[in-house]
C-alpha cells in the first residue's frame, strides 16, 4: 500500500471512530434525557381526587357487570342451604349498597340524602332488574361527582358521617364506600356462582 494511501486510511479510521463515538454519546444523551423526563413526569404528585376516582371507577367496572350478569328471574335468589336465614336476596344486596353509595356521596358533599337512603335502602319503586341497575349506575354517578370535589386541603376536614356518632372525614367516607361495597360484591359473586354463573370479572 502506498504511504499516502496508508495515511489517508489511518485518518479515515480516526474520523470514523470519532463520528461513531460522538453518535454513541449523542444516543446515550437522548436516552438519558428521555428517561429523566419520564422520571420527572411520574414523580409529580397526582391529585387526590384523581386517585380516589380511579378506585371508584375500578369498583364500578366490577359491580355493574356483576349486577347485569344475574338473570332477572334470579334477582329474588337468596341462599338457603346453610346458615342463611334472613339474608338479603340478590336484588336487595344491590339496592342496599347502591343506597349506601348515594348516602355516602351526599355526606362527602355535605348534602342531605333522600329519606329512603338514610336507612340504607332504595325506594320501593325500584323493583325490576332494569330499575335496580339504573339505580346502581346512578349511585356511581353521585360518587364520581362527590370524590372529584376532594382535595388535599378538605379531605381530612370534619364532615358529618352517617355511620359515626362523631364527625368523620371525606377521605374516611370514601374508604367506607369502598370497604362496604366490596363486601357486598363478594356476596354477589357467591350468589352468581351458586346459580352457575361466572362473574364477569373472573372471565378471561
Amino acid at each position: 500500500m502506498p504511504v499516502c494511501s496508508g495515511k489517508i486510511f489511518t485518518l479515515m479510521k480516526k474520523i470514523c471512530s470519532g463520528v461513531f463515538a460522538f453518535a454513541i454519546l449523542y444516543l446515550l444523551s437522548c436516552i438519558f434525557n428521555n428517561v429523566n423526563g419520564q422520571i420527572q413526569k411520574t414523580s409529580a404528585s397526582v391529585p387526590v381526587a384523581q386517585v380516589l376516582d380511579y378506585w371508584i371507577s375500578r369498583m364500578e367496572h366490577e359491580l355493574v357487570p356483576a349486577a347485569a350478569a344475574m338473570p332477572e328471574d334470579k334477582y329474588s335468589f337468596a341462599p338457603t342451604n346453610g346458615e342463611f336465614e334472613g339474608v338479603r336476596t340478590f336484588a336487595q344486596q344491590v339496592k342496599h349498597f347502591s343506597a349506601t353509595q348515594y348516602l355516602l356521596a351526599a355526606g362527602i358533599l355535605e348534602k342531605l340524602p333522600a329519606d329512603s337512603e338514610i336507612n340504607e335502602s332504595a325506594p320501593d319503586s325500584v323493583s325490576t332488574k332494569a330499575q335496580i341497575i339504573n339505580y346502581l349506575q346512578g349511585s356511581f354517578v353521585s360518587l364520581h361527582k362527590a370524590v372529584l370535589t376532594i382535595n388535599e386541603k378538605n379531605m381530612t376536614e370534619p364532615v358529618r358521617s352517617p355511620f359515626l356518632k362523631d364527625n368523620g372525614t371525606r377521605l374516611g367516607l370514601v374508604m367506607e364506600t369502598l370497604a362496604h361495597t366490596y363486601n357486598h360484591y363478594g356476596q354477589m359473586v357467591e350468589y352468581l356462582r351458586m346459580n352457575n354463573i361466572i362473574p364477569p370479572a373472573s372471565k378471561k
